[in-house]
């Protein structure tokens, strides 16, 4: 979860939104990124979509876990269950719910740290920055 937390980190550095993933196969990280939304101009570059595409073709995904900072949405949580990742391990779900239970109705197993972190990272974020957080979740 550290490196996740350090995408996320990074991110904000950047002006974008402090969300991390990454994608691991057994110990080693084989794919990690941010939330680029702000950066790339792009509305779907989700943080979990980013660690995807950088981790590139790597044939099956059925022995990775994927680890975000913040419980995936609808848009990420449906390429983890497109791609038959087993196992989704969350920063924290506080400031936003996601799509837990999507990802459970789909056979992803979902694991909640709740890491004050994390929480604590996103509060600020969104307090600092409502409009850019409602746009970012497609409540704007």
């Amino acid at each position: 979860m550290q490196a996740a937390i350090d995408e996320a980190r990074a991110g904000l550095a950047e002006g974008g939104i402090p969300i991390g993933s990454v994608l691991v196969r057994g110990d080693t990280v084989i794919g990690r990124g941010r939330n680029r939304r702000v950066q790339a101009g792009d509305p779907v570059l989700h943080a979990e979509i980013d660690c995807l595409r950088n981790a590139g073709r790597v044939g099956t995904y059925r022995d990775t876990m994927l680890y975000s900072t913040l419980m995936p949405c609808y848009l990420c949580a449906g390429a983890v269950v497109q791609f038959g990742i087993p196992v989704v391990v969350a920063g924290e779900s506080q400031n936003f719910p996601g799509a837990r239970a999507f990802l459970e109705e789909h056979g992803v197993q979902v694991i909640d740290l709740n890491l004050p972190e994390c929480v604590t990272l996103m509060q600020a974020f969104i307090a600092a920055n409502p409009r850019l957080w409602n746009e970012d979740i497609g409540e704007l």
